[in-house]
């Protein structure tokens, strides 16, 4: 990138001039005195080469070989810089300084025919090494000749040598003139410096510039004219500035206007057909934010009673129950117009955390609708707010136009709190599964109970799950750890029971060759759960109640007392009530086991779990089958909610896992659940009553179940729809179906 400013420009240009001339000038100096070297080297080679001629021309004419050998062997100790001398003649070599021979091609890459002068030629060895070899007639070639050869490469390295040189000087002296040119070039353009300087500061709206007439000719006219420009400037800016700051004013109080009352009808219109409260909400900060310049707002509301607390900031929807919700709306209940609060900012109202830090004010607005406290809308005001009354008369105006849709929002609001409170309860628990109330009271029992050493009996019908109860019993409680042995008294004769309940000792009977511990020895610091307790023999009665009285046994055939810990879990599918009435159970061990009953309701009262319970076996036994099964046919699905199932969900399980083995599609259809269920509803469509008279059937319970609930809850109607599990507006619509009214009193 070029630099912007004049001086750096003019350093540039004469930086690059310099050094462009500077260089070309050393290398010119550098190759002349290069080309001189290799000259004067050349010069020499020949003197070398003539004198050893005339010296070795004596020697060789009486064959004094030796002589001549030392004759060269001294010229190249006397001349360092000469590579090779090699003297021949007829075309031999007579003598030579190669220490190990003659490189071959040498003796014809130079050959003189004869003459009184010598021959220049230039070598290259198989190296690449570059060569100037001179051959001289010796007594004009009629005694041979003398060659003299001499390398470049010392010359070529002082030539180098001669070039860096000469840079590195002409580097300096162009240097020390670059550091001159720039001193010369800052001080004559500092006075254009000092102008551009105050046109920078023109340009962050600083007028106020002087600029100080000094340089030049030139430049001191450019600078006087300069300040007179900013006088005339500074002049109509001024008022400019005054005028531009009354319109601005103006603009704003028309634009808050026109906002204020466009927000007023755009709210009134249009916050009705929202369909939450947080969308209420958040529409309205929306819009008033743009009535007014604080914009730190938060929306209270409250439910039936002032019990649930809804707030809203920051786009979020939080909902508060109880004493906090019961103080603010107490609170807010005492405020009956807009209030500014400026002293005590720790109001009982659960603010947002997070107000501004200069927030030393709140305005409160209460939104009353028919009477009643429907919520508040608190804004936090900073030190310096600057909202003005009439703006804040146009967001009370506001609220009370939307408090009739504020309340339908809020109404809203509970109705689907009450809706997802039904939605989300639980479908499982520990192994078993159930939506339907009566479930879920089973669920919160056993949560109850688990932690406790309590004595459970557990009373269903068969296929109920009495056994996955005893177990999430156990896993809750805080014998979780140790073990859970299941008895089951049914599977044993009455002489074995005892045996396999407390264990015997060797010899007790016949084939009892070793001693055997007991159940009980085994789920000792456990549990223990007892299958069809009404199965077991009075003997064993005796020994279960002592064990349950005071954790002591004997082994059968035994003399020594043992002592466990153990908690004891029972279930049955007899009713014991009756088998103590009837003297096959004892009353005692009945009382002692039934400290907490729990009661499992049959799969026919809990229909609406059936969907899940098929669900849950379909996926089961489909991945065990290895079959891609998604679901039950609509039919299918018909039949097992109208059947009745006396095996329960044993039985449940077993029809979905025969339906799954012979499904050869994706879904189970009728030809896939077993007959029996199919001939059942076959022959109950045979007896079915007329459609007419079931539907009045129905409408007359259901009517007399409303009326009943509604008695009990003082005909509150938000206590009679939690408690039927059905929302307010169906409970209305069935109010007025079957014209159900309050009775009047006299």
């Amino acid at each position: 990138m070029l630099p912007q400013s004049l001086s750096r420009k003019l350093l540039l240009t004469v930086a690059l001039v310099a050094i462009g001339i500077g260089a070309l000038t050393s290398q010119l100096v550098a190759h002349y005195y290069g080309e001189r070297i290799m000259h004067d080297a050349l010069s020499e080679t020949e003197n070398i080469a003539r004198n050893l001629a005339l010296d070795a021309a004596e020697k060789i004419l009486i064959n004094d070989r030796v002589a001549l050998q030392k004759l060269i062997d001294d010229q190249m100790i006397s001349t360092p810089f000469v590579t090779y001398i090699v003297v021949t003649r007829d075309d031999l070599v007579l003598t030579h300084t190669f220490p190990k021979g003659v490189p071959r091609g040498l003796v014809g890459a130079n050959h003189l025919q004869g003459g009184d002068s010598g021959q220049l030629r230039w070598l290259v060895n198989e190296e690449g090494e570059r060569f100037f070899d001179v051959a001289w007639p010796i007594f004009d070639g009629k005694a041979g000749f003398i060659r003299v050869g001499v390398s470049e490469a010392p010359y070529r390295q002082k030539i180098m040598g001669l070039r860096i040189r000469m840079s590195l000087l002409t580097l300096l002296i162009l240097s020390v003139a670059l550091l001159l040119c720039h001193f010369l070039i800052r001080r004559l353009t500092r006075p254009l410096q000092m102008l551009a300087d105050a046109v920078d500061r023109i340009d962050e709206g600083n007028l106020d510039v002087n600029v100080p007439v000094v340089g030049d000719i030139e430049v001191a006219k450019l600078s006087q004219a300069f300040n007179q420009m900013l006088v005339r400037i500074n002049e109509h800016t001024g008022k400019l500035t005054d005028y531009a700051a009354r319109l601005q004013q103006k603009n704003a109080e028309l634009d808050r206007s026109h906002q204020q009352t466009r927000a007023s009808f755009e709210i009134s219109r249009e916050i009705g057909v929202l369909p939450n409260l947080s969308d209420v909400c958040r529409y309205l900060i929306n819009k008033l934010q743009d009535v007014v310049t604080c914009r730190s707002m938060q929306i209270f509301t409250f439910g039936s009673g002032g019990d649930r607390l809804f707030r809203f900031s920051g786009n979020a929807l939080v909902q508060m129950d109880g004493e906090r919700s019961r103080a603010a709306h107490a609170y807010l209940n005492q405020i009956k117009k807009m209030s500014f609060i400026h002293d005590d900012l720790d109001i009982p109202v659960p603010l947002e955390k997070g107000l501004p830090e200069k927030t030393q004010s709140l305005v409160v607005f209460p939104i009353p609708y028919e009477d009643d406290l429907q919520g508040a809308m608190v804004i936090a005001c900073p030190g310096t707010c600057k909202c003005v009354t009439k703006e804040l008369d146009v967001i009370q105006m506001i609220l009370e136009q939307v408090a009739g849709a504020l309340r339908r929002a809020i109404f809203q609001e509970e109705e689907i709190l009450t809706l997802k409170k039904h939605a989300d309860h639980p479908t499982g628990f520990a192994g078993l599964i159930g939506r339907d109330p009566k479930m879920q009271v089973l669920y919160k029992l056993i949560d109850d109970v688990a932690p406790s050493d309590a004595t459970v009996l557990i009373q269903g019908e068969s296929g109920t799950g009495k056994e996955l109860v005893a177990r999430a019993i156990h896993e809750r409680s805080l014998r979780h750890n140790r073990p859970f042995v299941v008895i089951n008294c049914s599977a044993y004769p009455a002489t074995l029971l005892e045996s396999e309940l407390f264990g015997h000792e060797k010899g007790a009977f016949t084939g009892a060759v070793r001693q055997k511990p007991g159940r009980f020895e085994q789920a000792n610091g456990g549990t223990v759960f007892l299958d069809e307790i009404g199965e077991i023999s009075p003997t064993a009665q005796i020994k279960l109640l002592r064990i349950l009285q005071s954790k002591k046994f004997e082994r059968l055939g035994g003399e020594k007392t043992q002592s466990i810990d153990v908690r004891v879990l029972a279930a049955t599918n007899r009713v014991l009530v009756d088998e103590v009435q009837q003297g096959a159970f004892r009353e005692d061990l009945f009382y002692r086991l039934n400290v907490i009953p729990i009661g499992l309701p049959p799969l026919r009262k809990r229909r609406n779990d059936i969907p899940l319970l098929a669900k849950h076996f379909l996926i089961r036994f489909a991945t065990e089958q290895g079959k891609s099964i998604v679901g039950f046919d609509s039919e299918v699905m018909r039949r097992l909610f109208s059947y009745a199932w006396p095996g329960n969900v044993r039985e449940l399980e077993n029809c979905t896992e025969h339906a799954v083995v012979l499904c050869k599609g994706t879904q189970i259809t009728l030809s896939d659940i077993p007959p029996n269920i199919v001939d059942q509803e076959r022959a109950r469509s045979e007896r079915t009553v007329p459609a007419d008279v079931l539907s009045n059937t129905i409408a007359q319970t259901e009517k007399e179940k409303l009326i009943d609930v509604l008695t009990q809850c003082g005909w509150n109607k938000k206590q009679a729809s939690q408690k039927l599990g059905i929302s307010r507006s169906s409970l209305y619509n069935k109010l007025k179906k079957y014209r159900i009214a309050p009775p009047t009193l006299h």
